[in-house]
């Protein structure tokens, strides 16, 4: 009776003391709010600004930076919850992708991607055929996957990053026809990535696989990007010479990408290929000009605002990739890393059998290094978890691993190149 009444009191005791007490859990988006989101937002630009000028100055990629803040913001702390990210996810996603690839296709230059063309499709090509395979074969024997899951992830990682690789080649003492293979071959492994996922989630998701649906699929994609490229790329360009003083020319151009974008997915394309098109297209507009016969003005383009929002859109989207990365299986660090470091091995095999005598010694060593994982593969990693497929949660997780083990292997193996610099006097002679 005694102890009833003791262990009643100590009950009734402990109870006032928690309600009397403050407690200190970290709040989450909903207590929060704006205030929170607005904060987060504040550190993101903040640390995106420091990581870009901190790779500008030593050549790390800085989106090891903000996917581990990421992390720390995210699984971490726990003031962004990660169910609240799965739903954003999906729509910012989609505007990454535009926006990348409409930047990787304003960067090309037409001319030299010509000159290089042949070496950038065999790398690209092989690379990528390549990298799938190692990845695909080490996931299916090591994680016990099926065939297409395996391969699936294989091709989400199977191609370099446009945003990194063009960041890279604008700070390295190469010439510009190795600048301009290097850009080309991650521009067309971004849209092989892209292409070849969708087929393969459109697999998952059937149950089973038809052959003919997939080359369908595959020649669609093809076909619907570049006629919409072209189709709208090339009347753009020229009603862009009665706009050069509208106030706001720049995000009509924007308004059209997004509308592209649209219909590409809409006519059974991949929302990829038509985007980086378009920026080819008025990329080179002085020079397709010529070819078309049509007298163009020069007109400055807007680099300001245009570089400041692919910033944007890329800082955030690398933090979003840190916050869905919550590993839950050591074994997908492991297989990760082996994945990362199968990429680099491969990589080297390919370039020695294709680079030339006409590329020198630290332009092979270069290209060898070239291996960074990053827009393309975080987007289509969360496709498969936002649709809902089986181990669709698996998939941001290793390839989290995969992008930043790649990220330091590339700088890593950049830096042990230099030794081989040799000072490029003429870049357009260098062959």
């Amino acid at each position: 009776m005694v102890e009833t009444v003791i262990s009643s009191l100590i009950g009734d005791t402990l109870d006032q003391l928690q309600q009397a007490i403050p407690q200190f859990s970290i709040p989450t988006i909903a207590e929060l709010g704006a205030t929170t989101l607005l904060l987060s937002a504040a550190i993101i630009i903040f640390l995106g600004v420091v990581g870009e000028a901190f790779f500008r100055k030593t050549g790390i990629p800085d989106i090891a930076f903000l996917m581990v803040l990421g992390v720390i913001i995210g699984p971490v702390l726990g003031v962004i919850p990660q169910d609240v990210i799965i739903e954003i996810v999906p729509y910012f996603a989609a505007v990454a992708l535009i926006i990348i690839m409409f930047d990787g296709g304003l960067s090309l230059d037409i001319r030299r991607v010509i000159k290089t063309a042949h070496f950038a499709l065999a790398l690209s090509i092989l690379g990528f055929v390549v990298s799938v395979a190692s990845v695909a074969v080490i996931v299916y024997y090591g994680l016990g996957w099926s065939l297409i899951e395996s391969v699936l992830l294989g091709t989400i990682v199977g191609g370099s990053s446009t945003v990194i690789v063009f960041g890279l080649v604008k700070q390295l003492n190469i010439s510009e026809e190795t600048k301009s293979m290097l850009s080309l071959d991650s521009a067309i492994t971004d849209i092989l990535v892209t292409i070849i996922a969708f087929v393969l989630i459109d697999v998952l998701v059937a149950g089973y696989l038809n052959q003919d649906l997939a080359i369908e699929r595959f020649a669609r994609s093809v076909a619907v990007g570049t006629v919409l490229g072209f189709g709208v790329g090339i009347p753009w360009m020229f009603a862009m010479t009665k706009l050069q003083k509208a106030q706001h020319a720049y995000m009509l151009t924007i308004g059209i990408l997004f509308v592209i974008f649209f219909l590409d997915k809409s006519f059974g394309g991949t929302g990829t290929l038509a985007p980086l098109i378009f920026g080819l297209i008025l990329g080179n507009k002085q020079s397709l000009s010529k070819y078309l016969r049509f007298k163009i003005p020069e007109i400055p383009s807007d680099d300001s605002v245009h570089n400041e929002l692919t910033f944007m859109v890329r800082s955030f989207f690398f933090v979003f990739i840190g916050l869905l990365a919550s590993i839950s299986q050591l074994e997908y660090i492991f297989y990760g890393v082996i994945g990362a470091i199968l990429i680099y091995v491969t990589r080297i095999v390919v370039v020695k059998g294709i680079l030339t005598k006409r590329f020198n010694k630290f332009e092979k060593k270069v290209t060898q290094a070239m291996i960074p994982r990053g827009l393309a593969a975080a987007v289509m990693a969360t496709i498969p978890l936002t649709m809902g497929i089986q181990k669709g949660e698996a998939y941001p997780q290793i390839v989290f691993v995969i992008i930043l083990t790649s990220v330091i292997i590339t700088t890593i193996a950049l830096g042990r190149a230099k030794k081989f610099n040799i000072p490029v006097t003429n870049t357009s002679d260098n062959k």
